[in-house]
């Protein structure tokens, strides 16, 4: 059963009828609002009016005061370029031994999606990989027992580097219903130059390239019982889509939560996501992940000096740096719309609409009032997901559980800002591992319960298409 708190700005007259009422600051109006001007404050308080190549990286609007100073001093965390300990640099030192990257935007570029291939033969910094290997008694997966559950192509001096990445390319040449053709390409990706041996027999590899981080915590301050009414594990609406959370382990409360980060869900909170990507990107621990992610075939990365620090808590990065990072993630501000009056907008939102994408990309939420923040609590936003995993199928597929998750499933990612990934990040690689080149290769490749929505999308007049995808780029 869908949610009608997530659902009201799909239906105009549902919106009309508890909105329409009312202006902004509870002032009566003479007409209806329309949905999609509604929809250009895709933040809601904290939208960004700007597409520019800068859009992805402002403070959210509603931040004043103290508050934005602290932003400030997160986002100065997020730029730094971490180095080997020991440093002279007070509380910027630790980096590795092994590790991706110097420093967060070398990922998120302008707090975008970089892309994830430096050409057509060499993958780039913003694209990692997840290595497992399954149990002994052929169930579950666990660390590779070499290179341990995220490969990592470098290193401090003195620890051999993990190896590198090359990719080859699968390309399928197929057909839309009114005959133009189009091409789709697999990444087949290799490990080389290994510095610690072989891979185990039968390793198992998920590429996982760096989504966007704005927005993040208007995507935290949404009820769990609002994502739990639009989940339909058994499909007993029989619209063929099954979402479902997934519940993983919180290391902070000690419990399990709902998992609303990560490309499958599998992280419980902001702050335990960005303390994971501290160690498993750049090496460094924190209180909640205080040990080095070497194993024990690394015995130099072992042996390395840290930056483990008692006035930091014995750990490289101090808990207070985590939260101003966090913090900084939590409360950068989401574009707004564009072109929402733009006729081929409209109808593209309409063919979204009837081709059921929105059966998973849910529009519109409005976030916990009881959201400890007041700035991201109560708005009404616009992120076009439903944070829920769904079954993509076999063409999509990393044959990688995670928590509940199978290997076919996939968190529905937000759709927000997306028209802007190629001003600001000068590319349009999407999906999970940058294999699609545009909005249509994305479409195209989407299967499992996403495929009813994907043959309407075939099934279109190129007109059409074209609509669809001009109401994506408004985004």
């Amino acid at each position: 059963m869908r949610s009608y708190n997530a659902l009201l700005f799909l239906y105009p007259a549902a919106t009309a009828f508890l909105i329409g009422a009312c202006g902004p600051q509870g002032s009566p109006v003479d007409e209806e609002p329309d949905p999609l001007a509604i929809e250009e404050f895709s933040g809601g308080d904290t939208t960004i009016f700007n597409s520019s190549p800068s859009a992805f990286g402002f403070a959210a609007r509603n931040l004043k005061g103290d508050r934005k100073t602290t932003h400030f001093l997160g986002d100065s965390f997020f730029k730094s370029a971490w180095v080997t300990a020991p440093s002279s640099v007070e509380g910027r030192d630790g980096l590795g031994p092994l590790f991706n990257a110097k420093a967060c935007t070398s990922c998120h570029s302008k707090d975008g999606r970089s892309s994830p291939y430096d050409d057509e033969s060499t993958t780039g910094l913003a694209l990692l990989f997840r290595l497992s290997v399954p149990g002994e008694d052929g169930s579950g997966l666990h660390p590779e027992p070499v290179y341990g559950d995220q490969f990592n192509p470098k290193s401090i001096l003195g620890v051999d580097a993990e190896g590198t990445v090359s990719v080859e390319w699968k390309y399928t040449q197929l057909e839309y219903d009114d005959g133009e053709a189009y091409e789709l390409r697999e990444p087949i990706f290799s490990f080389v130059d290994l510095g610690y041996g072989p891979l185990a027999d039968g390793y198992v590899v998920s590429p996982r390239a760096a989504p966007p981080v704005y927005g993040l915590g208007l995507l935290e301050a949404i009820a769990d019982e609002d994502l739990l009414a639009l989940a339909d594990p058994d499909d007993v609406d029989g619209d063929g889509i099954s979402g479902r959370p997934n519940y993983v382990w919180d290391p902070v409360s000690q419990e399990d939560v709902i998992g609303r980060f990560g490309l499958k869900a599998n992280q419980p909170s902001l702050l335990v996501q960005n303390a994971g990507a501290f160690l498993g990107d750049m090496g460094l621990t924190t209180p909640i992940n205080p040990n080095e992610g070497c194993t024990s075939a690394q015995m130099d990365c072992s042996m390395a000096i840290t930056g483990a620090d008692e006035h930091r808590g014995g750990v490289e990065i101090a808990m207070e740096t985590l939260e101003q990072t966090t913090f900084y993630t939590q409360t950068l501000g989401v574009p707004a719309r564009r072109d929402h009056d733009d006729p081929i907008v409209r109808q593209g939102r309409q063919l979204f609409r009837d081709a059921n994408c929105s059966g998973c990309h849910t529009p519109g939420f409005t976030t916990s009032d009881g959201y400890d923040m007041p700035e991201l609590a109560g708005q009404t936003i616009f992120p076009y997901t439903d944070l829920l995993l769904h079954d993509m199928g076999d063409g999509l597929a990393d044959n990688r559980p995670d928590f509940l998750a199978n290997g076919n499933e996939w968190r529905t990612p937000p759709l927000w800002g997306i028209g802007l990934v190629k001003t600001v990040n000068k590319h349009q690689f999407f999906l999970h591992d940058g294999r699609a080149r545009g909005f249509a290769e994305a479409i195209l490749w989407h299967g499992g319960e996403a495929a009813a929505s994907r043959d309407k999308f075939k099934a279109m007049s190129a007109d059409e298409r074209a609509a669809l995808i001009r109401f994506l780029e408004s985004l």
